[in-house]
């Protein structure tokens, strides 16, 4: 039997989101401030909803995938928002990556407005959705993480319960401070590999299953050397998720010097106007104008 699910953000990870739910046999409502967004989904046979309130009227569940906790907030609570249309006890699925302490206000007002709330931050980006394969790390009631793992199989491979509501995305920032340092580290080497006359297009290969092997340096090394920044993330979502583990580092006084380092080469590519372009452009960072490939 199909699940009724609302989906609210319709952008590249949202947009990945819902066609993996639709291809999995879900019947899906979609809201996004964009039509064109909207516009196709809807070719994939989801409906296109007015607003999130009427979106979330008939859904089971409400998924959202969203920038920022203030959008998260709107959507949810703003007039015309989920809770305006949803029915009392349903769940909603943060799919967004925002910082812990708004995760926690935001479930509660949740809860006081009768509504489930999980937070469900993910890895893997939009080539692991649209095959089922993201990982996933959530943070709410044991029953409401089983309500919404039952729904996210669907579109992912591993989903840890991690804790109460803000566990997830705690868990979501120390993700990302492993994933940035992963990705200026590989950047680095490629660079460092280059310079030195190593084919680094065989670098993955040598390095596969010893210790310097990962997903990242699979991944990432043949793009870095073909400069290929064709976008499945942003180097300024980065920067956003660098910032919230370096507030949750404050908080919890914990050094994180490398972490600083790597936030900052990002803040650095932003302030270049490359904050829109994939992580692979991290080797604008390392260019040698003697020897680098235009992109």
């Amino acid at each position: 039997m199909s699940n009724r699910l609302a989906l609210i953000g319709a952008g590249a990870m949202g947009g990945a989101i819902g066609t993996r739910l639709l291809q999995t046999g879900n019947r899906l409502a979609v809201f996004d401030l964009d039509p064109a967004k909207v516009a196709l989904l809807v070719e994939k046979g989801a409906v296109a909803a007015a607003s999130a309130a009427a979106a979330a009227a008939e859904a089971d569940a409400v998924i959202l995938s969203l920038n920022a906790a203030r959008i998260v907030r709107a959507a949810l609570f703003s007039p015309g928002g989920v809770a305006e249309g949803a029915r009392p006890g349903t769940l909603v699925i943060d799919m967004s990556s925002i910082d812990p302490e708004s995760t926690r206000s935001i479930a509660a007002e949740a809860a006081e407005r009768g509504l489930r709330f999980v937070d469900s931050p993910l890895s893997g980006g939009a080539p692991k959705a649209l095959v089922g394969q993201l990982t996933l790390m959530a943070g709410g009631s044991a029953a409401d993480v089983a309500a919404a793992e039952a729904i996210l199989r669907d579109v992912a491979s591993n989903i840890t319960h991690m804790g109460p509501s803000g566990a997830g995305q705690t868990t979501k920032l120390i993700n990302q401070v492993l994933c940035g340092l992963g990705f200026l580290a590989v950047a680095e080497a490629t660079a460092l590999a280059e310079a030195a006359g190593v084919d680094a297009a065989m670098i993955p290969k040598a390095l596969k299953g010893g210790r310097a092997d990962s997903a990242i340096l699979q991944e990432y090394m043949p793009r870095f050397v073909a400069r290929d920044y064709r976008r499945t993330g942003r180097i300024d979502n980065m920067v956003k998720d660098l910032a919230g583990a370096q507030d949750l580092a404050r908080a919890t006084h914990t050094a994180m010097p490398l972490t600083a380092i790597c936030a900052e080469i990002h803040r650095m590519l932003t302030a270049a106007g490359l904050g829109g372009e994939d992580q692979a452009a991290l080797m604008e960072f390392f260019k040698r104008p003697d020897k680098d490939i235009a992109p």
